[in-house]
């Protein structure tokens, strides 16, 4: 039994697919079957069952898992202890929103560049379902996303908040300072498709003031979305950030007299098993440089 072939077995074992697994560890997959098939042979057990269209772990693969984490753990651990070279290295699987990577994401990059030279940050920006998703398969190592992961597996450590505001064209709000329901009756409402982390406030917000806009203008990019509301294509909201710059050009109104939005927290989450170092040290970087009332650079 080897490192390289616990290793491989920990990401066949955690990741979606073999190819997955193959392309964390920058082998073949024909590589990564001879390594999982030496372990086998080793072991003198079946660690996947291949039989059906994907294969599973055996009861005796579910029992080597937790112990395969611990043992790759332990040997990460004692060459940090014993070698002079203790810097954090490698790729790191980044997901993040569009929010985010609009905002903060540059920040975050140029720190963890200085701070790790060695380590190559990879970005994936996606609405928070899909980087739940890749989280979940082993596509990502990390991601930052609005709420808690509802996955037992999947461990959420707070890190910000981010504020919304009403907005309108000036065009389409007239003489009007104030969000009333007659407006939102009569203009459809922009805003990010169901999936993304802002549905869950604008859902709570409709319920706690009984309305139901009768039109939704869905549209997967806050970008899109917010040259929509400066051309009066409706009404939505915008970070607070961003809405307050457009305000300041005249190319939007911020609606005042409404309810308030709740702010939408946001997690750094991870598996729950994987406890490598670099996710330490990649939590600190976010939580020292997250910054959602930046405005975009675009602005």
């Amino acid at each position: 039994m080897t490192l390289k072939q616990l290793e491989a077995f920990y990401w066949a074992a955690t990741c979606a697919s073999f190819a997955m697994a193959a392309e964390r560890l920058h082998v073949t997959t024909s590589s990564l079957s001879k390594r999982l098939a030496e372990l086998e042979e080793s072991l003198g057990v079946a660690l996947f069952d291949r039989t059906g269209h994907k294969a599973v772990l055996t009861d005796a693969g579910e029992r080597l898992l937790p112990r395969a984490s611990q043992m790759l753990l332990a040997a990460e651990e004692t060459r940090a202890s014993v070698s002079a070279d203790t810097r954090i290295a490698g790729r790191c699987l980044f997901g993040v929103g569009e929010f985010s990577a609009l905002t903060w994401l540059p920040q975050l990059a140029s720190h963890a560049a200085q701070r790790f030279p060695d380590l190559r940050l990879e970005p994936h920006v996606d609405i928070g379902r899909a980087l739940d998703e890749r989280l979940l398969n082993g596509a990502l190592d990390c991601a930052v996303i609005a709420g808690r992961s509802p996955h037992e597996l999947i461990a959420s450590h707070t890190v910000g908040k981010a504020h919304f505001v009403w907005t309108v064209s000036p065009a389409v709000a007239g003489k009007s300072q104030r969000l009333t329901e007659r407006m939102l009756q009569a203009h459809p409402l922009v805003t990010l498709p169901q999936g993304a982390g802002t549905s869950r406030i604008l859902d709570e917000w409709m319920l706690r003031n009984d309305v139901d806009p009768p039109y939704r203008l869905s549209c997967n990019s806050w970008g899109a979305i917010a040259g929509l509301l400066i051309e009066g294509a409706g009404i939505g909201f915008l970070p607070e950030g961003w809405a307050h710059s457009l305000a300041r050009r005249g190319d939007l109104r911020i609606l005042q007299g409404a309810p308030a939005l709740s702010p939408l927290v946001y997690t750094f989450q991870k598996r729950r098993n994987d406890e490598r170092p670099m996710l330490a040290e990649m939590l600190a970087a976010v939580r020292a440089t997250i910054d959602f009332a930046r405005p975009p650079r675009l602005l």
